[in-house]
């Protein structure tokens, strides 16, 4: 078969040449087309499940919201792992399916499920949503809303946040290929009716009569129509409330013909939402926002379009505020792609002067190096087909030198027959064809099996499935298919073009060529003289050389990704647990400054504090996720690599008390969140079922693994120590005042956490009417206490006479995997690797600690992805090398018999 393929080719000249000129325009299309970023996609196939409850405390939601969601998705099928995490108000469980399975079908059926589970849930307490449809790498363009300089008292936080969810976010969601824009910082704007709880008391009116006012009086509707000979009326009421003025005006109550309206026992006001996140930079608080990618699309296209917009959205906001990026995606594509175009440049260079210098025939080392581009171009088209995106891994691992194994064999053979057989004669076109078709058909064999071995060394890597899969399977493809393309340009396009560029007028005269390989060949001779002379002395070496080899390799260590340097950093700080939101806000400013201060590296800073509006990454308000935009590296002159600007970070914030650092980077972190429920690269996961004995256990674990070498930071994750204000009701006291358990949990809701009465519209913008109490009336266990409850008979009890009231310390945080109870100590890896510290901190903790009956630990992370990798692979290199080894026995059994 390669024979006729090479005789066609070079008979049909005009016919190879038109396909070679199609590759062109399919290459130069596709790589316009082709899907660029700086890394592979490798979160897991997922999908979360968020419940927003803000009026329940951990231990309910974990019973009321995330049992019920987590027993309805149990029964499905090919899922990999079930993971949640209940918090305060929040319960996010996140479904892991096999990669194969379709991500669609996967939220369908979720959905579905998710259905089942709200008959579970009581009612009025959350409504289960689905996260959007994004990645790890899906926060594609993070940027803030904020005044321009001389305008920065003329806007407030709750109106930039406006700004922010009305303007800028609507117009962003409408862009092809954006999942969801996610709102973080700033106040969210209410109606807000703060009840006078004195002014109460002295007229017997309730909180819940306000909160029914409310509600009876803020409605529109419609009378269908009415007729009148030949016309038709339709019937319409307009009773919304349009301004504080409307909200002050409605009556609550009218005993003894005296109406009591809204404005005569509470204060109507703009308000603000209670709040579980912040977001600050440079020191400062911001309203900000992150655009999230949808999961596969084209991230340097989404990028271009977002960038486009938001020049749009400026021209519509008012005057003095500005949309400003921090973070962009295409940062790191270009200097990952940066560094990939100049790497394959330069060695495309270096190559095509190799083959011209050792080929000694300038014109056949233009033809073996013009193999390059075009099997490139083969590479992208069908990279382009294939789905697999241009990116540092895909890319990055390309060698032209394997990619022109096979043309320079045939070039080769094609030269050196041209000058035995036929030097010094002027060949006419049909004798050039003939020699070039008999040199590439006695060569074509070797030069084939040589770049199908090649190929074979590829087959282990595609082997690997799941993280492993995806981060390692497009650098074998994008190599396979450009040997692929040059093996079949080698056997078409190389022979046309040795017989249509080679000279014709053939002569065999000693170049610099033969000049360099003479020397070459002078320092090789004797050694290779020796080794046949003494064959079994070099056979026993190789093979000592082999098994020393094979030692060395076992006890080295192994790494499940190679670190990409991103560029910029990242940084958590962790307060103690029951810290405020204004303690953790006051904190990472502090901690802002002086980085500002201490490091001319640092260009921008900003810290994530807590949930963002939609919480896919459910952090307590006493952590802060830090994204540091630095200058480039040959800039810097603080530290001489990351690891060190780390050690030097840690030692300029060290003089703050109780502040716990963690260092990473942007998508490093977000990547080791997404896969394990963990940021930190080793996840070690303590199973139980008591919260406390898990907190004490992890506890110990933390203090033997710091003392271990090798370890870069630890942290123990945080669920316990929650200041809480329990409530426990008396039920014979509230039997006795003929009070319902309902009724005075409304109550306390409407008092404290606010109860959210109907909604104001300002045109299309909506805002939630929300009644509580004054500010002043809720600040502390005492006004628990006080809270006063009506009854029947219009009297009143304090809150203090049917329950008993405590301050306890409660869980903050309860996670849960495949519904079983754990805790995880984070490790991140300092200067050794991450299988090496495992086998340490595992052989610790064996010995060091002992853990009751039912308790267990288990290693994730990249540990985790680095076991399954190995497995597959001692499985996949063994086969490939058996193939390679019948490949090369049938190559030199026809040599053997040929010859």
């Amino acid at each position: 078969m390669f024979d006729n393929i090479i005789v066609y080719s070079v008979k049909n000249k005009f016919v190879i040449g038109l396909f070679v000129a199609a590759l062109i325009v399919w290459g130069i299309f596709s790589l316009k087309q082709l899907p660029i970023d700086a890394v592979p996609d490798i979160t897991n196939n997922q999908v979360q499940i968020i419940t927003i409850s803000p009026t329940l405390a951990t231990q309910e939601v974990e019973q009321f919201i995330t049992t019920p969601i987590e027993l309805s998705l149990q029964s499905l099928q090919q899922t990999e792992e079930i993971r949640s995490i209940s918090r305060f108000g929040l319960s996010v469980v996140t479904v892991v399916f096999d990669e194969s399975y379709d991500i669609y079908l996967a939220r369908q059926l979720v959905s579905e499920r998710i259905k089942e589970a709200q008959d579970g849930i009581p009612e009025g307490l959350g409504v289960p949503e689905m996260a959007p449809l994004s990645t790890g790498l899906g926060e594609i363009y993070q940027y803030v809303v904020r005044p321009e300089e001389g305008f920065e008292g003329k806007f407030s936080e709750t109106e930039l946040r406006s700004l922010q969810d009305w303007v800028v976010k609507r117009q962003l969601l409408g862009i092809e290929g954006v999942a969801e824009v996610n709102s973080m910082g700033g106040f969210l704007k209410q109606y807000e009716v703060l009840v006078n709880d004195n002014l109460l008391k002295a007229i017997c009116i309730s909180i819940s009569d306000i909160f029914r006012a409310l509600e009876k009086s803020n409605e529109n509707t419609g009378g269908a129509y009415s007729e009148k000979n030949s016309s038709a009326y339709y019937i319409r009421s307009e009773g919304l409330a349009k301004s504080l003025d409307d909200i002050g005006n409605i009556v609550v109550s009218d005993k003894g013909n005296i109406p009591v309206l809204v404005r005569d026992v509470a204060t109507v006001q703009f308000g603000k939402a209670p709040r579980y996140g912040a977001l600050i930079r440079d020191g400062k608080e911001v309203v900000g926002g992150k655009v999230m990618m949808f999961k596969g699309a084209n991230s340097a296209e989404v990028t271009e379009l977002v960038k486009e917009k938001v020049l749009q959205i400026q021209k519509s906001l008012p005057e003095g505020v500005v949309v400003e990026p921090y973070l962009v995606r295409d940062k790191l594509v270009k200097t990952a792609i940066g560094t990939v175009t100049t790497n394959l440049i330069e060695g495309g260079l270096i190559v095509i002067f190799i083959l011209v210098l050792l080929l000694g025939n300038w014109r056949a080392g233009l033809i073996v190096a013009s193999v390059i581009p075009l099997a490139m171009l083969f590479a992208i088209s069908m990279m382009n087909l294939l789905g697999i995106s241009a990116n540092l891994m895909s890319l990055g691992a390309i060698d032209f030198g394997l990619i022109v194994d096979g043309a320079v064999i045939i070039v080769e053979a094609i030269v050196h027959r041209l000058q035995v057989n036929k030097a010094g004669n002027l060949l006419t076109q049909n004798q050039m064809d003939s020699e070039v078709i008999t040199s590439s058909q006695k060569i074509r064999s070797s030069a084939a099996f040589g770049e199908i071995i090649i190929l074979m060394v590829y087959v282990p890597i595609l082997a690997l499935v799941g993280i492993e899969g995806k981060m390692f399977k497009p650098m074998a493809q994008t190599v396979m298919l450009a040997i692929a393309g040059a093996l079949i340009l080698s056997l078409t396009y190389v022979p046309m073009m040795a017989a249509l560029v080679l000279k014709k007028n053939v002569s065999n005269k000693r170049n610099y060529s033969d000049k360099i390989i003479d020397f070459f060949y002078r320092g090789y001779r004797p050694i290779l003289d020796v080794a046949l002379r003494l064959k079994v002395l070099f056979v026993a070496i190789t093979v000592l050389i082999f098994f020393i080899s094979l030692f060395v390799f076992n006890r080295m260590g192994g790494e499940f990704i190679p670190t990409l340097e991103e560029g910029d950093l990242a940084m958590q700080h962790i307060l103690p647990p029951g810290s405020s939101l204004s303690q953790s806000i006051e904190t990472a400013q502090m901690i802002q400054n002086k980085l500002l201060k201490d490091f001319p590296e640092i260009e921008d800073v900003v810290a994530n504090i807590g949930s963002a509006e939609i919480p896919t990454d459910p952090m307590p308000v006493e952590i802060a996720d830090y994204v540091i935009v630095m200058k480039p590296k040959s800039e810097w002159t603080t530290a001489s690599n990351r690891l060190d600007m780390y050690e030097k970070f840690e030692e300029s914030v060290k003089s703050m008390p109780g502040v716990g650092l963690e260092f990473s980077q942007p998508i490093q972190l977000r990547f080791n969140e997404l896969m394990t429920g963990s940021k930190a690269d080793i996840a070690i996961k303590l199973f139980g079922e008591d919260l406390d004995v898990l907190v004490q256990n992890a506890g110990k674990a933390e203090k033997i693994i710091s003392q271990i070498e090798g370890v870069g930071t630890v942290n123990v994750e945080q669920t316990v120590g929650m200041p809480q204000i329990m409530v426990r009701f008396n039920y014979s006291k509230m039997a006795q005042y003929g009070l319902h358990i309902q009724e005075v949990n409304q109550v306390i809701r409407s008092a404290f956490a606010g109860e959210k009465a109907g909604i104001i519209y300002e045109g299309d913008k909506r805002f939630d009417l929300v009644i509580r109490l004054n500010e002043e009336n809720r600040q502390g266990m005492q006004d628990v206490e006080n809270l006063f409850v009506t009854l029947d008979n219009g009297s009143q009890v304090p809150l203090s006479s049917i329950a008993t009231i405590d301050l306890i310390n409660a869980p903050m945080q309860v996670s849960r995997e495949n519904t079983n109870r754990r805790i995880v100590i984070g490790v991140n890896v300092g200067d050794t690797d991450v299988e090496s510290l495992v086998g340490k901190i595992q052989a610790e903790l064996d010995a060091k600690v002992e853990l009751p009956t039912g308790y267990y630990f288990t290693y994730g992370g990249q540990f985790e992805n680095l076991k399954a990798a190995n497995a597959r692979l001692s499985v996949a290199v063994p086969l490939a090398l058996a193939l390679i080894f019948i490949l090369l026995f049938s190559l030199l059994d026809q040599c053997r018999r040929h010859y």
